[in-house]
């Protein structure tokens, strides 16, 4: 099997935040080689902060692009979505700083875990993402549906 990329996300890693609300990612998931090291992290209704990587961020904006003006529920959603977004720079160490917005969606603490989604990675709280992979149903409210239909 041929990997087009080998940015790939898997795996679980738990980090604990500093005091300053820095993560730090783990090794292999971080790439120094590249000029941007721009990552979007949006709120996920699940509970969890979705994590863009710098490679995904040109394909995000592209999806974004093509919700016309004229779709109100596209706008909305993607207006609730980005203004709880935020912008984040992986430093030299490796580390991303999570903003209070964020962190109170996903109910952070200290702990933390990152969740590989392949190309993509979350952001739990310890028990948030017990109670997530221990749940029966998946939730599907509107706000889940028109992301799916956006293509996020």
């Amino acid at each position: 099997m041929i990997l087009h990329s080998d940015r790939v996300y898997i795996g679980q890693h738990p980090r604990s935040k500093d005091e300053k609300n820095r993560i730090t990612l783990p090794a292999k998931w971080r790439f120094p080689s590249e000029d941007s090291q721009l990552y979007i992290a949006v709120p996920n209704p699940s509970g969890c902060i979705t994590v863009y990587p710098p490679k995904m961020v040109e394909k995000l904006e592209e999806k974004v692009s093509l919700v016309s003006l004229g779709d109100k529920k596209g706008q909305k959603i993607l207006t609730k979505l980005f203004s709880k977004a935020d912008q984040l720079i992986c430093d030299s160490q490796g580390r991303v700083i999570i903003n209070d917005m964020l962190s109170q969606h996903a109910e952070l603490q200290r702990d933390v875990v990152l969740v590989g989604n392949f190309v993509t990675f979350s952001i739990w709280s310890p028990s948030r993402y017990e109670e997530y992979l221990n749940s029966d149903g998946d939730e599907d409210d509107e706000f889940s549906r028109i992301l799916t239909q956006l293509g996020l």
